[in-house]
């Protein structure tokens, strides 16, 4: 496939929103450097980088293990994360003994600092140094689809590790990632960037018609639905224990008003590396159905989830939203 093709020798300026993919024009934001970056408001973040990008050089498994006590220290110090990893933990898997719940948490925390060690990792590391350490299984799927004239809906999970394997998966097919903009501006500059340093774009949430035409372009699309997006455009239903999740049907809008097909893509640390299981997508979807397609996905979420639970972001609120009819925070 065609690299991108700028209109001028600045394209991605904030004012200037005009990128080409191909032969289709994408209204798309590419941060670019600005002098306020330098201003002292920034130095903070300057030296955190700065420290990240030192460590990335560091021996794998040297990170690995700063990474696991760092995850320790943060549950102690970020300790409102923790308490909703925790929590999580005991909504999905009620019937799980305490102490196996415990530990399950405790290696959350270890992924979780492992994972900021990763982010290092996948936005820095040349491309020798990931190949090395990654591959992708599956990709023969992906092949099929596009070889039908379709675009691929690469449906992604939030395993901690996703930034090595965002570098992984770009590396045998440059995709097109539809993601949230950090609200620090540097450090979504050095995000935005580094995510797409093997891939060929990053789409905002609200680039939603840019997503399309992508797909309709025979593009490989990564789209996370596992996260609790908010009432609007979401269904209610199961995941894990807890009954009334509210669950996205981004998922369903992009696959009706686009040519394409769906992949689920499951992103692994292992004991020597990384691996992205491609992984068949769902018959006849969307069916027409929203709320029985959704339950379908989340089913293949967990089924996902339970590869290696300690690698899933457990930080996150999946149950901030609750059905009108039951107010109660479940937090």
């Amino acid at each position: 496939m065609s690299g991108l093709i700028f209109r001028n020798n600045n394209p991605f300026r904030y004012n200037n929103r005009c990128l080409f993919l191909q032969d289709i024009t994408l209204h798309v934001v590419k941060p670019a450097f600005q002098l306020s970056f330098l201003s002292p408001k920034y130095w903070p973040t300057w030296i955190a980088v700065g420290i990240l990008y030192s460590i990335s050089w560091l021996p794998w498994r040297i990170q690995l293990a700063m990474g696991r006590m760092l995850g320790r220290l943060l549950g102690k110090v970020v300790k409102s994360r923790a308490r909703v990893a925790k929590r999580n933990i005991e909504l999905c898997f009620p019937e799980m003994p305490k102490e196996q719940q415990h530990t399950l948490f405790i290696q959350s925390l270890e992924s979780a600092g492992i994972a900021l060690f990763e982010s290092g990792m996948g936005w820095w590391w040349p491309n020798w140094r990931i190949r090395r350490l990654t591959r992708v299984e599956g990709y023969e799927h992906i092949e099929a689809i596009i070889k039908k004239g379709k675009g691929v809906m690469g449906l992604a999970i939030h395993n901690m590790n996703l930034e090595v394997n965002c570098r992984a998966i770009g590396l045998i097919h440059p995709s097109v990632v539809f993601y949230r903009r950090h609200n620090n501006p540097l450090m979504e500059y050095f995000q935005y960037h580094g995510r797409a340093r093997s891939n060929k774009l990053m789409i905002h949430k609200k680039g939603v018609s840019e997503m399309i035409k992508s797909l309709n372009h025979q593009e490989l699309c990564l789209y996370l639905p596992d996260q609790d997006y908010g009432p609007r455009r979401s269904e209610f239903v199961p995941f894990f224990a807890v009954k009334q999740t509210a669950t996205t049907t981004g998922t369903l809008l992009f696959m009706q008003n686009a040519n394409c097909e769906s992949v689920f893509l499951l992103p692994l640390r292992t004991r020597d590396g990384y691996v992205i299981k491609v992984l068949p997508g769902l018959d006849n979807l969307p069916s027409g159905d929203d709320k029985q397609d959704v339950t379908r996905i989340n089913q293949q979420i967990e089924s996902m989830i339970l590869e290696a639970p300690e690698q899933y972001l457990w930080m996150h609120k999946r149950f901030k939203t609750r059905p009108k009819e039951d107010s109660n925070s479940l937090y």
